[in-house]
């Protein structure tokens, strides 16, 4: 029962009808122009995305919850309003001295009153400050900086060291800036397959790609209210199945990276009784409208430098097919049972 090459051809162009319809599954040759087109189409996409992510770094602007440390020179008397001097906090939710903007975006000041000052910078409310102080002192001298910033704030959440809210400040935070404030990647981190999610939109962030294609992430400046999450590598595994020696499901290297060869690598190659090297699919989308199925002649000579530059995706499907005689001994092991039942009938009819 030798499957002739021109019978495989005929079973790779029929495809797969699902469901009763009438649309069929191509199966695509894995070659250097496939190859090509596939990073060229990555590299477009991740350009466009970043695209929406660079933005000018902007001035920090106060807003609810933020505190104020004022000080008027030669006049002592009002730092006394802000609170005892020199308390130590230990905690961020600890109280810090100063004056804190109010839910409305006020800020009530001794013989000033309440002003407005939500969405100004620091240096505005000094201003402001000064010229109300002149109706009390002369040419006073005022000095106004942010004890505590806590009107604006980030999330960092998945496979960092320390997952949390990180505040953010009058200096700009980036990329870099907020994987480092939560302590680096853990080990388990993919860094090629980040989440974005900003204003309702969800941005993915290819870390390692950007390095590759000498883009800086620290361009991108995250702003008040993204959430930044880093996946696992365990959640974008490559299930490998078929005539390999472990059937397994390959995890992403740390630099989130995994190429065909990698896969085969860690099911422990291909099994050499039992596989057919010509025979080699890659299965993507399966669960999709529309999936996609590679094919790979490992018999090639080239065909591991096309399998280790052929990059897998998250859910991915690897199938080794088996070979003749695998695909012989299973048609047997299905009819022996019939023929030494009726071989076992005749020896007791006679």
């Amino acid at each position: 029962m030798k499957m002739d090459a021109s019978a495989k051809l005929s079973a790779r162009e029929a495809g797969a009808q699902a469901g009763g319809s009438d649309a069929r599954v191509s199966i695509t040759d894995i070659d250097a122009a496939l190859i090509a087109r596939m990073q060229e189409d990555l590299t477009r996409a991740s350009v466009s995305q970043m695209q929406g992510l660079l933005t000018r770094a902007e001035p920090y602007t106060l807003g609810k919850g933020d505190v104020l440390q004022v000080t008027v020179w030669d006049h002592p008397e009002l730092a006394q309003a802000q609170g005892p001097g020199g308390q130590t906090t230990t905690r961020p939710s600890d109280p810090v001295p100063g004056f804190v903007i109010d839910q409305d975006g006020n800020l009530d000041f001794p013989y000033v009153g309440s002003i407005h000052v939500a969405g100004l910078r620091p240096e505005q409310v000094q201003r402001q400050l000064a010229v109300a102080l002149t109706k009390v002192f002369i040419k006073p001298q005022v000095t106004v900086r942010v004890a505590s910033f806590r009107a604006r704030q980030i999330y960092v959440d998945g496979e960092v060291r320390t997952p949390g809210t990180l505040p953010l400040n009058d200096i700009p935070m980036t990329l870099y800036d907020a994987v480092n404030r939560a302590g680096g990647f853990a080990p388990t981190a993919d860094q090629s397959r980040m989440m974005l999610v900003r204003g309702g939109h969800s941005y993915p962030l290819d870390l390692t790609g950007m390095l590759g294609k000498g883009f800086n992430p620290a361009k991108i400046v995250l702003k008040d209210g993204d959430l930044l999450r880093v996946v696992a590598r365990e959640e974008n595994g490559v299930f490998v199945m078929g005539e390999v020696n472990k059937p397994v499901t390959a995890v992403p290297m740390r630099s989130g990276r995994l190429t065909l060869s990698d896969a085969i690598a860690q099911a422990g190659s291909l099994n050499n009784a039992t596989a057919d090297a010509s025979e080699v699919y890659v299965i993507r989308d399966s669960m999709s409208p529309a999936p996609q199925v590679f094919h790979l002649d490992a018999k090639s000579p080239v065909s591991m430098i096309l399998a280790n530059q052929f990059e897998l995706n998250p859910r991915d499907v690897v199938y080794v097919d088996g070979n003749g005689l695998v695909r012989l001994s299973r048609v047997l092991n299905l009819l022996l049972p019939a023929v030494n039942a009726a071989l076992t009938g005749a020896v007791v009819a006679k």
